[in-house]
């Protein structure tokens, strides 16, 4: 078994780092909110003073930050004067691609190991193992961090050389953003136009209009799995995340030259449900947006 840090302990990394004191590793964890430190002990972990301090001695460091300037400070500051020569190094965030290909590339040319491995699957999966982690690097450097990727998930997937995870993670994002989006609109016309939401979700799950939005995170309460829907939009994947990985698509199709007008429209709505006030509200909950029968929160 590995000593493993493990830094950034918030809705996501709160879940997976416990998972790796399951398997057997020996965890240290750090996150600048004390109670989220508290949080991985009682699932296992061992403490750390310090993001210096946890990767002290440290075979493997794991990070789960919430954006490009937390990913660089921590490994320039923490991480590259602190950890041991040679340690593979796992940023699990979701950045923008150059940002991970120049963050991994000083790192390797001090020698590290590094791959970017951003994760899809929600609060919940990340609390039961069952992520989907989306990995760039060496074919060498994947597989040496693919068995402490799998207590964390339910697959992980080479997407190829660095930088490959976050833009296989921010064109997924794209999809699941629009996607959400056009379910709502759909349950809200549905039921305008009469039918019962359970009905019309009994009928689109299993017809084309089939996506992981409708199925498995429906955007009304009580049809299907349990989802943010049925606890007031609290938890899952908050909109302003989701606005920030919009955000990313845009810039990166922006940089290739790739048009992406739906990506865009969806931007623009999360961007409008976002300033109205819904940013921490669960992403599916700009459903109450486009229903002009609800108000979003203001505070």
């Amino acid at each position: 078994m590995a000593k493993i840090a493990f830094i950034g302990l918030g809705h996501m990394g709160g879940g997976m780092a416990p998972n790796l004191a399951k398997a057997g590793h020996e965890v240290r964890a750090f996150d600048l909110v004390p109670e989220a430190v508290v949080r991985a002990k009682e699932g296992g972990c061992s403490t750390a003073a310090s993001a210096a301090d946890a990767v002290n001695n440290a075979d493997v460091v794991i990070t789960m930050l919430p954006a490009a300037q937390h990913v660089r400070g921590v490994y320039e500051n923490d991480v590259a004067p602190n950890a041991k020569a040679g340690a593979l190094l796992i940023d699990c965030s979701t950045i923008d691609v150059d940002s991970a290909r120049e963050v991994g590339e000083k790192l390797k040319a001090q020698g590290f190991e590094f791959v970017d491995a951003p994760v899809s699957g929600g609060i919940a999966a990340a609390a039961s193992g069952n992520l989907t982690l989306m990995v760039g690097g060496t074919d060498a450097e994947f597989e040496k961090a693919k068995p402490f990727l799998e207590p964390m998930a339910k697959a992980v997937i080479h997407a190829g050389q660095l930088g490959a995870g976050q833009a296989a993670k921010i064109c997924n994002n794209m999809i699941l953003g629009a996607t959400m989006v056009a379910t709502c609109e759909a349950f809200v016309l549905a039921q305008k136009l009469g039918l019962d939401p359970k009905v019309f979700f009994d009928i689109s799950s299993k017809a084309s209009g089939q996506s992981w939005s409708m199925t498995s995170y429906a955007p009304v309460p009580g049809v299907g799995p349990d989802t943010p829907a049925d606890h007031d939009y609290e938890g899952g994947f908050a909109a302003a995340l989701m606005l920030k990985d919009l955000k990313l698509a845009a810039d990166a199709a922006g940089s290739v030259g790739a048009y992406t007008p739906m990506g865009a429209e969806a931007e623009e709505l999360y961007q409008r449900f976002v300033d109205r006030g819904g940013g921490g509200k669960d992403f599916s909950g700009i459903i109450k947006m486009l229903d002009d029968s609800w108000k979003v929160p203001t505070e």
